[in-house]
């Protein structure tokens, strides 16, 4: 088994987001399955510097930019913030992304702005994936992280919901613990 990571560093897997502790071999929901089956390209119109970036999710839909510059300035210099919207009614998707001035300053906001309030909705914050983490898929495609437990479909390995360490009985081997799954089944 690979070491224990409780965040994707470099690779996304959207089979490991979708296992609390990152061991799954196979899904087990069709979303997992859509996500491992499909492929996303990076938009190629967002501008910025990705590892400037950070993304604020939950949001009040009556957030702005200028709420979201106004909480976040604290952090380091803000470049550009954009609050992400609906192409068809205009309202907002609940979540935005700042560009910072320098990583450093990126860095401090995800370390320290994590659950502060913007419109009296305590936020999440954390770096922007899209473009800096080598085989990403959205949520809309069945990846992504985070998620609810009432929706069936959590994913692991963020910020808000990191993976945990497997639970190994040094005293079960592999071969054992099968043999003990066939003699249920039994």
């Amino acid at each position: 088994m690979e070491a224990f990571t409780p965040v994707f560093l470099d690779l996304y897997d959207p089979l490991k987001a979708g296992s609390i502790d990152g061991t799954d071999e196979y899904p087990h929901d069709r979303a997992i399955s859509r996500a491992m089956g499909s492929t996303y390209k990076p938009n190629r119109y967002v501008q910025g510097i990705p590892e400037c970036t950070v993304f604020i999710g939950r949001l009040s839909p009556n957030s702005t930019e200028e709420s979201i510059k106004k909480v976040m300035k604290q952090y380091g210099s803000i470049v550009r913030a954009r609050v992400v919207k609906d192409i068809i009614t205009g309202f907002s998707k609940c979540y935005a992304f700042v560009e910072f001035g320098d990583e450093y300053q990126a860095r401090n906001a995800v370390r320290s702005g994590n659950k502060t309030l913007i419109d009296d909705f305590e936020v999440l914050v954390d770096l922007e994936k899209e473009r800096t983490l080598k085989g990403w898929i959205p949520r809309r495609l069945g990846g992504g992280l985070g998620g609810k437990r009432e929706s069936g479909q959590l994913r692991f390995g963020g910020k808000d919901r990191p993976f945990r360490r497997p639970i190994l009985r040094p005293d079960i081997s592999i071969e054992k613990s099968d043999k003990m799954l066939m003699r249920r089944k039994m």
